[in-house]
């Protein structure tokens, strides 16, 4: 059974084949080979949601991550960036990782039922990490569901609980570019530098924030809402799709010079991943986002 190491293995060409990623999920899970699962399901504007999500239905065996628990810190020492979820420090991630008992030699698999808005958060910081077998599972729980694959809830009696690893997970090079707001703010107007927003298009114009204490976006920004990258039903759009909307918005731009970033930097990393599977390569994610620029004094803000 090949390892799902890239994110276009577990993300087919077309609609038709999406229900063959459920199914090597199936096999994986069958077969016993090493991996782990992670339920990453949220609700941005109400944190508390999420042990509920879980607790209600998840995929047999998996694994909780927690947006404000596990994949942010409120920590300031341990904190990588600002905004409103900061990332936190990579031994941190690691050492979260390790007491799952989750190792170097194991797959990831992360899912949600958000449309990939807060599995992507942890599909990235696995590349942070070092760590290159993470997939998505595309259309997520629902898509899980709907081809009838495993579920449970917390008040089963089979669900299993994470044993520590016998060997702690060990961090690596980085996979993927964190950006910083000095970083941001240096190349801001130059060609060298495309930033894309995926906020909603009110929030981006500057019309509507209710976060912040700016509205607006970052000058010269792009507006790209990580909604666009979804079909109807919830999947991924076709690779030649994606390839075709990302071409029209970078209107002539190197798609190596992009970075993501959004409210908080969380649904940033649908557009990466969008525009992975479309082929154009790894781009960067500016994790703090409009909320640590914002909150910044003195950084210029743009509205329209």
């Amino acid at each position: 059974m090949r390892q799902l190491k890239n994110i276009e293995i577990c993300l087919e060409t077309h609609h038709v084949h999406h229900p063959h990623f459920v199914s090597q999920l199936q096999a994986l899970q069958s077969q016993g080979a090493p991996f782990m699962v992670f339920d990453c399901s949220g609700d941005l504007m109400n944190p508390a949601a999420a042990d509920a999500l879980y607790a209600k239905v998840h995929v047999a065996g998996a694994q909780r991550a927690h947006l404000d628990q596990h994949l942010s810190t409120h920590d300031a020492a341990l904190a990588v960036n600002g905004g409103r979820h900061p990332l936190p420090a990579r031994e941190t991630v690691a050492a979260w990782l390790s007491s799952l008992g989750f190792t170097n030699t194991m797959q990831a698999v992360v899912y949600d039922r958000n449309g990939a808005n807060y599995c992507g958060r942890l599909w990235w910081m696995f590349k942070w990490l070092g760590h290159d077998a993470v997939a998505v599972l595309d259309g997520g729980l629902q898509a899980w569901e709907a081809a009838g694959g495993a579920v449970q809830s917390s008040s089963d009696a089979s669900v299993a609980h994470p044993v520590p690893a016998a060997a702690p997970f060990q961090l690596h090079t980085p996979l993927r570019q964190l950006v910083q707001t000095g970083e941001v703010l240096q190349q801001l107007g130059r060609a060298t530098q495309t930033l894309i927003d995926a906020r909603a298009a009110a929030r981006y114009r500057g019309e509507v924030e209710p976060l912040d204490p700016i509205a607006g976006h970052i000058p010269g920004a792009l507006n790209r809402p990580f909604t666009e990258n979804l079909n109807a039903d919830g999947f991924f759009k076709t690779p030649e799709q994606l390839q075709q909307e990302f071409a029209h918005l970078l209107a002539g731009r190197d798609p190596a010079t992009v970075v993501h970033h959004c409210g908080s930097g969380v649904s940033a990393v649908p557009n990466i991943l969008a525009m992975e599977i479309a082929g154009l390569g790894h781009t960067a994610l500016y994790a703090g986002s409009w909320s640590e620029w914002s909150n910044t004094p003195g950084l210029p803000c743009a509205q329209g």
